[in-house]
């Protein structure tokens, strides 16, 4: 063998080890990677599942929330999987309520209403009612209709929007007066548990039956 011919052979032998090393390198910072990911990785995995989770609503207030069940279809969590007939038709509170609801025909009508927000009298709000005017306007379908309707706004309100005066479904208005977790509506009706979250309305419980006047 020449001598030039030894020396490419060594240089083209030293060529090949450094490749090798080098192939080594990668492949050990590779497996590297897969264990621990770097700090930036995971900043952007952290952001990614953040964006990916759903906004959360405020939670509900108010003395009667505790009377709420704690799991199931009429839980806070179950009525919000639901539209807002649907739902309230789970909250043994509002039992009387959906009776009139269905009465008035207006289950299909609120459960397909997007971003409403619904006064929702309890049934000792209606049960304060004389027996013979509650009967007479369950039997009146279009005055029911309209007292219903009444109590619905056409726009989900957040507790921070309450205050003030609100156009309703019925064409009147509402007036709600008071901030932070106490709400009165027209002066009289005492939210009793406020900010209750269903699939397509924001709820309000109150003590009292919403009378339109006119």
């Amino acid at each position: 063998m020449s001598l030039h011919t030894s020396r490419r052979t060594s240089l083209a032998a030293l060529f090949a080890a450094g490749a090798l090393v080098l192939g080594l390198s990668a492949c050990s910072s590779g497996s590297s990677s897969g264990s621990a990911s770097s700090p930036a990785a995971s900043a952007a995995t952290s952001a990614a599942a953040t964006s990916a989770a759903p906004m959360v609503a405020g939670q509900p207030f108010g003395a009667a929330c505790s009377a709420v069940p704690k799991d199931g279809a009429g839980s806070f969590s179950g009525m919000a999987m639901d539209p807002v007939a649907t739902a309230a038709s789970n909250n043994p509170l509002l039992s009387t309520l959906v009776t009139a609801v269905k009465q008035a025909g207006l289950v299909d009508t609120l459960n397909s209403a997007a971003d409403i927000t619904v006064f929702a009298p309890t049934n000792d709000a209606f049960a304060k009612l004389p027996k013979a005017d509650l009967d007479a306007v369950l039997a009146d379908k279009e005055k029911l209709t309209k007292i219903l309707t009444y109590h619905v706004t056409p726009t989900r309100l957040a507790p921070t929007a309450l205050a003030g005066g609100h156009k309703t479904l019925q064409g009147g208005d509402l007036a709600v007066s008071g901030s932070g977790q106490d709400f009165t509506v027209n002066a009289n009706a005492k939210v009793l548990c406020g900010n209750v979250q269903t699939a397509n309305a924001t709820v309000y419980i109150v003590d009292t039956v919403l009378m339109p006047t006119s």
